[in-house]
């Protein structure tokens, strides 16, 4: 009942409920799917559980509520796993999750300080990988020279054991044997997953210096054991389509992923598909980013209200600041415009920032007399702003992250009301001049 949105009365934490392991069950449910990557299944097996009030769960239910809150609510999630780390005993995987969560999200001075605080359970809780690798991390902010070595001496280790892995699976190949084969291959897939984060995390550092040749290098050292994985496949093409000249080839690695979930096509980032369809227009192949926008334009329509979606509101935002950062404002702004509609449902914080960015750029234009926009253009652009500044009032521009609230100075001048307001004074303004 609570899986269908029904509120249900506590049953508390009965000796029947202990008797019964269904607490137990659910979890390891929860652990099951949420290991093979199935949030929404991992989701039900914590509301399929019988309903207890939050302060009557245990700590491997609020543990695991924590986990699977992290994308829609991260500073629920992070207050979660701090009680639990403040409780003796916790359930061991708390202490970890806790400080890879704060890379995540990067707050890397507070993961600094739990592993600095709680020195005592790195011993414990904490794999020797797990402890170099989280110390590379915290190192990237103070010396990222430093942790490009730690990252590198990681690499090496893993490398080394994957080529050793590699020459196994292949004598045992031989042998037939496929329970060993499976226990082999286990073992090789294991080793790839601690090979990524760290690869992932050393090209990082140069990604954040904006030097994506040499992020490409490091990609390149790597194509013999990664070269088959979507998370390299991924982070290739991102690399590839930042450097602006690659479009072609940042295209060739976006396309098997998309291919890969074509009939669901919405389980797909929505950026992977907005570079994609820039890689088929900076190539001239418009035919085909027109195929895959009206593929997401169906399927999102498929759906219907029951839940909101923003592929084809984001693909529309890249590819009309696209436009409009080669100074196509026209044909640009249309497209931001176009991606808003309706605005009740397309209208938020984050797609309120890129629509406003390619706005200001093209009254900034028109102010140093670098462009002369229609008539029709701007009247376009009024009665955008009009629209924005009706639907706009309860929607905020400014969100301090995750641990914090909403800044409470000026809190109503955080609003696209106000900012929309603000830039159609502009637009007047210099129009009028």
């Amino acid at each position: 009942m609570v899986t269908e949105g029904l509120e249900v009365r506590s049953v508390g934490n009965s000796l029947l409920l202990h008797e019964t392991a269904l607490i137990e069950a659910c979890n390891l449910k929860f652990a099951i799917e949420y290991k093979l990557k199935n949030m929404e299944a991992a989701s039900e097996a914590l509301t399929d559980m019988p309903p207890r009030a939050e302060e009557e769960l245990d700590a491997v239910t609020l543990h695991n509520q924590a986990l699977i809150g992290m994308d829609s609510s991260p500073g629920d999630g992070f207050a979660k796993l701090q009680y639990l780390l403040s409780q003796n005993p916790f359930p061991p995987e708390t202490f970890a999750n806790l400080l890879l969560l704060y890379c995540k999200y990067e707050y890397i001075d507070l993961a600094a300080d739990v592993l600095a605080e709680n020195a005592h359970l790195t011993y414990k809780h904490l794999t020797q990988y797990l402890y170099d690798y989280l110390d590379a991390v915290i190192n990237m902010q103070t010396s990222p020279q430093d942790a490009y070595h730690k990252f590198d001496a990681m690499t090496q280790d893993i490398t080394n054991e994957l080529r050793k892995l590699t020459k196994r699976v292949q004598e045992i190949r031989q042998s037939a044997d496929e329970d060993q084969i499976r226990k082999a291959v286990d073992g090789y897939d294991e080793a790839l997953e601690r090979y990524l984060p760290v690869l992932m995390s050393q090209a990082k550092i140069y990604w954040d210096q904006q030097d994506y040749s040499q992020v490409e290098k490091i990609f390149r050292k790597s194509v013999e054991f990664a070269s088959e994985h979507d998370v390299w496949k991924l982070n290739v093409a991102h690399t590839l389509f930042m450097q602006e000249q690659k479009f072609k080839d940042a295209a060739g690695f976006y396309e098997p992923i998309v291919n890969k979930h074509y009939e669901n096509i919405l389980e797909i980032s929505a950026i992977v598909l907005a570079n994609l369809c820039v890689c088929y227009i900076m190539t001239n192949q418009n035919e085909e980013a027109e195929e895959l926008m009206r593929k997401v334009e169906r399927e999102e329509e498929t759906i219907g209200d029951t839940k909101k979606t923003f592929h084809l509101c984001i693909i529309n935002l890249v590819i009309g600041t696209l436009y409009c950062s080669k100074g196509n404002f026209e044909f640009g702004v249309s497209r931001v415009i176009k991606a808003m509609e309706p605005f009740e449902r397309k209208l938020g914080t984050d797609t309120w920032f890129y629509a406003k960015r390619c706005l200001v750029a093209m009254i900034e234009t028109m102010a140093k007399q670098m462009v002369v926009m229609r008539d029709a253009v701007v009247h376009e652009v009024l009665q955008f702003l009009d629209k924005a500044e009706a639907h706009g009032r309860d929607i905020v521009t400014s969100l301090d992250g995750p641990l914090m609230e909403i800044a409470q100075v000026d809190s109503a001048k955080k609003t696209v009301t106000y900012e929309a307001r603000q830039i159609k004074a502009l637009l007047m303004k210099v129009i009028n001049y």
